[in-house]
């Protein structure tokens, strides 16, 4: 049975419950979403839509102490980055809002032979499922809701259990903006119940954000039903240090890319893959720099890191770092928990024996490698099951993109981090799951690309 609670991970007290939707309220679900994309999807514009959207990216704004705090107490993100998440799905919904005509416009394809013409026009498919993790409640929601709302899709947007709060303050927003009944449903509904929607013939696709376990269970109902998926399953992505005119600056990048979302981003960098010759220096700025980084208040601004999600991710965090030292690796510094907060760690020593050179680690803990050349490194940073993003760090221009040819992911980031935009694409390979969002390319996984071919 799923349990939709509110559990603040400072203090570790539930602060409010929701009870989950009945089977009939389900169904009353679907229906209405199925109902808006017949009706309302079919009548309005693209225009009328963006409008729309704007107006939910105003929203955001208007609102965002509001919904800052609510994600502070469900899952202990520190309100700078609360508030700064809160504005960068805003700034999704108006890229969606602002580039619909474009992204929807009709393709012409040049015809081989034959008389007349062809083109390709995308149409909406109807209702489409959303399953959201906790780690970023609001924009998580919003790469999947803006483009599919733009093209005509309805949604049911099942969030995680710990953010029902955030949950229906996105859903309310939907609704004050103008969107009408059945355009977007917040539905607190059980895994069974999810498998129920998964099979409805009214649902045409789903997408999840998740852990793999969740993505394996969500690919095989959707392929036992035909229908379209999109993954992003988790990362351990590579931060590869080649070489540098700026240490300290390289190492402050190092940082950041680390512990974004105290640690608890899919794309954050996780393994330091460091050229020999770097090595020695590069592991002690960054130890130092991360000593420096204190779990603190999530409600204070100016807080780095705070408390993990939950006291279930404390233990996770806490259990992987344990087995890792009694496989072989050493603690450079951290590995010290206080109820749900963890300390900045860095782990040497890692071999492909141990666990941890193929776990995710999903807090603020860095294993750090020493390798000669860029040969090396690639082999390294290839070498998981993983590849969702990477980052690159060399003066060599031509270095630079020849790496990042070798490197098996779905995005890499040269000589920066903290880099995403709604323009982007985001989404990877491997373990790492399957499909686009964000950009253009978001906008081209629900459609039905349709060819219309006059003579």
């Amino acid at each position: 049975m799923t349990s939709y609670a509110v559990t603040d991970p400072s203090t570790g007290q539930t602060i409010a419950s929701f009870p989950t939707i009945t089977d009939d309220e389900l169904g009353e679900a679907i229906a209405s979403a199925s109902a808006a994309h017949s009706g309302w999807s079919k009548s309005s514009t693209v225009a009328e839509r963006a409008a729309l959207l704007h107006r939910v990216a105003e929203l955001h704004r208007s609102r965002v102490q509001e919904l800052g705090a609510i994600i502070v107490r469900e899952m202990g993100k520190p309100i700078d980055q609360a508030v700064s998440e809160i504005e960068f799905s805003a700034d999704i919904y108006d890229f969606y809002a602002q580039n619909g005509e474009e992204l929807l416009r009709d393709e012409p394809i040049a015809l081989l032979g034959g008389e007349g013409s062809a083109l390709v026009r995308k149409t909406s498919l109807g209702v489409l499922l959303g399953i959201m993790p906790w780690n970023f409640p609001y924009y998580q929601v919003a790469r999947f809701a803006g483009p599919n709302l733009l093209i005509g899709n309805t949604i049911l947007l099942k969030h995680a259990p710990q953010c029902p709060e955030s949950a229906a303050a996105i859903e309310q927003i939907f609704r004050d903006a103008g969107f009408p009944d059945g355009a977007y449903v917040n539905i607190y509904a059980t895994n069974e119940q999810i498998e129920t929607v998964i099979a409805d013939p009214r649902v045409h696709g789903v997408s999840l954000t998740g852990s793999e376990r969740a993505g394996t269970a969500v690919a095989r109902l959707a392929g036992q039903h035909l229908k379209k998926v999109v993954l992003e399953l988790g990362g351990s992505d590579p931060f590869i240090v080649l070489s540098t005119d700026d240490l300290d600056a390289t190492v402050d990048a190092a940082v950041a890319a680390r512990l974004d979302n105290t640690g608890q981003s899919c794309n954050a960098a996780k393994r330091f893959i460091v050229d020999a010759a770097l090595y020695e220096p590069f592991l002690a700025k960054f130890t130092a720099a991360l000593e420096a980084v204190r779990p603190g208040d999530p409600t204070v601004e100016g807080t780095v890191i705070g408390p993990l999600s939950s006291a279930a991710a404390a233990d996770r965090l806490a259990d992987q770092v344990t087995r890792a030292v009694a496989q072989g690796a050493t603690v450079v510094t951290g590995g010290t928990r206080s109820g749900n907060a963890y300390s900045p760690t860095v782990l040497t020593g890692v071999t492909s024996e141990n666990d941890a050179y193929r776990e995710e680690f999903f807090g603020p803990v860095a294993v750090v490698y020493s390798v000669d050349g860029e040969d090396a490194a690639v082999t390294l940073a290839n070498d998981t099951p993983f590849g969702l993003g990477s980052y690159v760090f060399t003066t060599d221009a031509e270095q630079a993109l020849r790496v990042a040819d070798r490197i098996d992911a779905g995005m890499v980031y040269v000589n920066i981090v903290g880099a995403d935009s709604a323009e982007l694409p985001f989404g990877g390979v491997k373990r790492s799951g399957t499909g686009r969002e964000l950009g253009r390319l978001g906008a081209d996984e629900f459609v039905n690309k349709k060819l219309i071919r006059i003579g």
